[in-house]
Parts: structure tokens; C-alpha cells; sequence
């Protein structure tokens, strides 16, 4: 049987004495640790320490198995919850026709909307380096355009030849666009 290193099962326990919990979830209280161990074995299942910092630990009657499987399968849940955003790059050329740049807005919106990070680069080659203000007239645009889905992270920053800027994902910004009707009503009350 399998085990994993930090849970503590059956002769693995080092306490002499443990508060023990059944199979069925009834607190038995504290008894040495043989006793615990040979009411598991008899009912065919294991000790497993489910609180081991606590003073005596606590032990549960339990399919150590089984308990592995479910914590295994409620950290994959977990871990689909947390949706950790990932750091994504889309690079631009200064010279970009305004048809490829929309599909590029496209592809970094849906990032932004997956609740990733977008590097969003513009690439210098040869004499472009001459014409940077295209760089950031086009990063500008880009971050105008996806003011309701990314927040700047600061402005666009020069590195070599390149110059990007970041774009998080917002969270709470698509309430605000219903809330322009609440404006309206204010100015008829303050009138009247």
C-alpha cells in the first residue's frame, strides 16, 4: 500500500496514546496506540493520524486508500478552482495591417477573458528602431481597445528592440457597464 509522507498510518504513528475517531464518525476518546491499532486491523481497515499536531493527536478508523483517493480527487478540484492565470506573449510588428492587429486583439481578449496575463511586444527590426512612437501608438491602441477586460500594469517599457506593456485580466469591470443608467436618474432628482 502505497503512503504518503506526510500522514502517519497504523504502526507509523509515534504517539503511545491517541484521541480516537471510528469508522462511523463517533469520538471514542483517548486509548493507547495498540488498542487503537487493533480495533482498526480488526475491522479490516487502518489508523490513519488525520490531526497530528494536536495534543494527542487524532487518529480515524478509516480505508487509507480510500481517504487518499479523496483528498487526491478534492485537491484536483481545488487546483481547477484556483485557476492560476498564466503569463501569455503575443508579439506585434510596428508595421501590422489593422485587419491582423484586430484578429491579435481577438486572441489576446479571449486570454484576458480565460483570466490569463497578456505580454502584449512590439518587435523592432533595422530601421524601424528609428520609428518607436509607432510602437507606442499601437501598444495604446491595443490597451484602449481591451479597457474593459485588461488593466494596464503600468506603461509600455523599451527592452532592446522591443517594447510591451502587460495586461491583467479585470475582475469586477462588467457591472460597470450596466451601471450608466444610475447617473441618469441623479440628475432628475437634484433638480426637482
Amino acid at each position: 500500500m502505497s503512503q504518503d509522507k506526510r500522514i502517519r498510518v497504523n504502526r507509523n504513528v509515534t504517539s503511545p496514546q491517541v484521541r480516537l475517531i471510528d469508522m462511523h464518525g463517533t469520538m471514542l476518546g483517548i486509548k493507547p496506540l495498540i488498542e487503537a491499532v487493533t480495533m482498526a486491523k480488526g475491522a479490516g481497515l487502518d489508523l490513519v493520524e488525520i490531526s497530528p499536531d494536536a495534543n494527542p493527536p487524532v487518529c480515524k478508523v478509516m480505508d487509507f486508500s480510500k481517504y487518499l483517493y479523496e483528498k487526491e480527487k478534492q485537491d484536483r478540484e481545488n487546483r481547477k478552482k484556483q485557476k492560476a492565470g498564466v503569463l501569455k506573449e503575443i508579439r506585434l510588428n510596428p508595421r501590422i495591417a489593422s485587419h491582423d492587429l484586430q484578429t491579435k486583439v481577438k486572441h489576446i481578449e479571449q486570454f484576458l477573458k480565460e483570466h490569463n496575463k497578456v505580454r502584449v511586444t512590439v518587435v523592432f527590426r533595422g530601421r524601424e528602431n528609428q520609428h518607436r512612437n509607432l510602437g507606442e501608438e499601437i501598444l495604446n491602441a491595443v490597451r484602449d481597445h481591451l479597457s474593459t477586460v485588461g488593466a494596464p500594469e503600468g506603461r509600455p517599457q523599451m527592452m532592446g528592440n522591443r517594447m510591451s506593456i502587460m495586461l491583467a485580466p479585470v475582475v469586477g469591470k462588467p457591472q460597470a457597464v450596466k451601471t450608466p443608467a444610475k447617473p441618469a436618474v441623479k440628475p432628475e432628482q437634484q433638480p426637482g
